[in-house]
């Protein structure tokens, strides 16, 4: 194993740095000179109040310091990463805020041995100069079957501990009221952690082994080994075990939780899952909890209580009613607190309804006409041809793209012939573009079927009723315009233009054309957009992926540039033109 790199100045100083960059960040917060400790910047607002004064090992980020605030924590006390903070700055936070006037001091203390010690110790030495104080511990781990005499650790249920007394503190409650409704809500509050990766602390070797494909349930925000380690499953599975552990009334650390209960759930980031992850499993946590009849009153997703780079996450319930509600609602100035919805989320309509995609006059115009056979006819040719140049396409996109284009143009050809298995293509050729853009939107994907809906979009409407020569060219002309006002592309930028611009001067002489010339201007387009492909062998590309590579690295063809000759090329034969 390795030590992980980690984007820090050095490992002795990254503590102390990172506390100078969250106050430095925040204005209503400030440092206690010589200690890591982090206060409220307006303490002179905490006179006749009860302050709140939480901390631990550093590591767990935003906790604690992100939570000091009006409506929270009155301070935090950081200790080194994963280490709990010496008795003497806890003392210093302690009388520091006894001496801004405050009625009293709580201190709210996670069950680690470090925590309660030098936490505890603080607390004998204050109280001995005459602070009013108390302590309450919070033991939310819901993880062991059978406890051990350290009992249950403290998790991430602390961050809804300091919310529900910094909303009594600010309201103005006596300390002994505010010990006796938190020390009764962390009764009702469980947590349990899942993690695919351990961490590291800053300078040393991983904190366990986890091989790959592997998960840890259970395990500390320290990094401490959990209780069972198993294959990585899916996020509903996941989440579905998580609960079922965390709830079974056979294990000593259960959290009761029974049909009909209401809960604020907590889906806490250990560090390193995406967002995109994080949403998934909030939804799947939601589910689980719906379908066992609990009423989710609240949700929070994201990074409340971390393990530096841990990839998993940990859930948080919480058993409430209307008077816990209001303190969890209550408005806090404490950074790290997010923006939450106060409605019940559970039994809320989640969706609502698109508007309808066509109008009863569009339907109506979906009839086939003279033209139908032949534009169906022109439409397979199409497919056809870029389904058998799919790999070619591909082959032309690795040399400075993604090497997917063959691909993408392969999912519109297949989504064109399953319409054209389904559907009748109508008589009016503007009412068929319209519908192909759809289709193209939807099922094409990414950059190139925005551009080529774009395109048919803009093409559809001189062709609104009109099916002569010159509103052809003029629908492609008014196609292109559209694909370079939305795509910032212009001819002799390495792109599809290349191809397609061309052709559009040679078709413009379809409005001139004597009668049964068409053919001949459309060879002519063909011919020209096929050299424009070829064009831009030798062009530096200033759009699209392949503005990013260096020129010298791309001496083939542009791949979109060649799709589009080849199905101008597929119209010209459709039409009965050469090959």
């Amino acid at each position: 194993m390795e030590v992980q790199r980690k984007l820090l100045n050095s490992p002795e100083c990254c503590v102390d740095e990172a506390l100078s960059g969250i106050v430095s960040c925040n204005g209503g917060l400030v440092l206690l000179r010589g200690h890591r400790v982090v206060l409220r910047s307006d303490l002179g607002a905490l006179k006749g109040h009860v302050a709140l004064l939480s901390g631990g090992g550093s590591g767990h980020e935003p906790a604690h310091a992100g939570y000091v605030g009006a409506g929270m924590l009155s301070g935090a006390v950081a200790g080194g990463v994963f280490a709990s903070p010496p008795p003497g700055s806890v003392l210093a936070g302690i009388l520091t805020l006894w001496q801004a006037g405050v009625s009293g001091v709580l201190l709210i203390v996670k069950n680690y041995t470090g925590d309660r010690l030098n936490f505890g110790l603080a607390l004998e030495q204050a109280r001995a100069r005459g602070v009013r104080i108390a302590m309450v511990i919070v033991a939310d781990d819901c993880a062991f079957t059978h406890l051990s005499k350290a009992g249950r650790r403290g998790l991430c249920g602390t961050v809804l501990v300091h919310k529900l007394a910094g909303a009594m503190a600010e309201r103005g409650c006596s300390l002994d009221e505010i010990v006796a409704k938190v020390t009764e809500a962390t009764k009702g509050i469980g947590t349990l952690g899942v993690s695919l990766s351990p961490c590291s602390v800053p300078g040393c070797l991983p904190t366990f082994q986890l091989p790959p494909g592997e998960m840890e349930m259970g395990l500390g925000i320290h990094g401490e080994p959990g209780i069972k380690r198993s294959k990585v499953a899916s996020a509903d599975e996941v989440v579905k075990s998580m609960i079922d552990h965390m709830t079974d009334p056979s294990s000593q650390s259960h959290l009761s939780l029974k049909s009909g209960d209401s809960v604020v759930l907590c889906v806490n980031n250990l560090g390193a899952l995406s967002c995109l992850e994080m949403a998934v499993v909030s939804r799947a946590a939601i589910s689980c909890l719906e379908a066992r009849g609990v009423q989710v009153a609240r949700v929070m997703s994201g990074s409340f209580m971390t393990s530096l780079e841990m990839a998993g996450m940990s859930l948080t319930l919480m058993r409430t009613d209307k008077e816990t509600l209001v303190l969890f609602d209550a408005k806090t100035t404490a950074p790290a607190w997010p923006n939450l919805s106060t409605a019940v989320l559970s039994g809320r309509n989640c969706s609502v309804a698109p508007p309808e995609s066509a109008s009863a006059s569009e339907e109506a115009a979906d009839q086939e006409g003279p033209l139908s056979d032949v534009m169906r006819k022109v439409l397979e040719e199409i497919c056809a041809s870029l389904l058998k140049q799919q790999e070619e396409l591909n082959a032309l996109d690795r040399a400075a793209g993604d090497g997917d284009c063959g691909n993408t143009h392969a999912l519109a050809a297949h989504a064109i012939q399953e319409w054209l298995n389904s559907h009748v293509v109508p008589g009016c050729p503007g009412q068929l573009l319209s519908s192909l853009a759809v289709l193209v939107q939807e099922r094409m994907g990414g950059s190139s079927g925005a551009l080529y809906s774009l395109f048919l979009t803009a093409a559809a409407l001189p062709l609104r009723g009109y099916s002569h020569p010159a509103a052809w060219a003029e629908a492609v002309h008014a196609g292109t315009e559209a694909m370079r006002r939305y795509g910032g592309a212009e001819p002799g930028d390495r792109t599809m233009l290349d191809a397609l611009c061309p052709a559009v001067e040679e078709l413009k002489r379809l409005s001139s054309a004597p009668s049964g010339g068409t053919m001949a201007v459309l060879q002519k387009a063909v011919e020209k957009a096929e050299q424009g492909a070829e064009s831009t062998r030798d062009l530096t590309a200033k759009a699209g992926r392949a503005s990013y590579i260096a020129a010298e690295r791309v001496t083939l063809p542009d791949p979109g540039a060649v799709a589009v000759a080849t199905m101008l090329r597929s119209v010209y034969v459709a039409l009965g033109g050469s090959k």
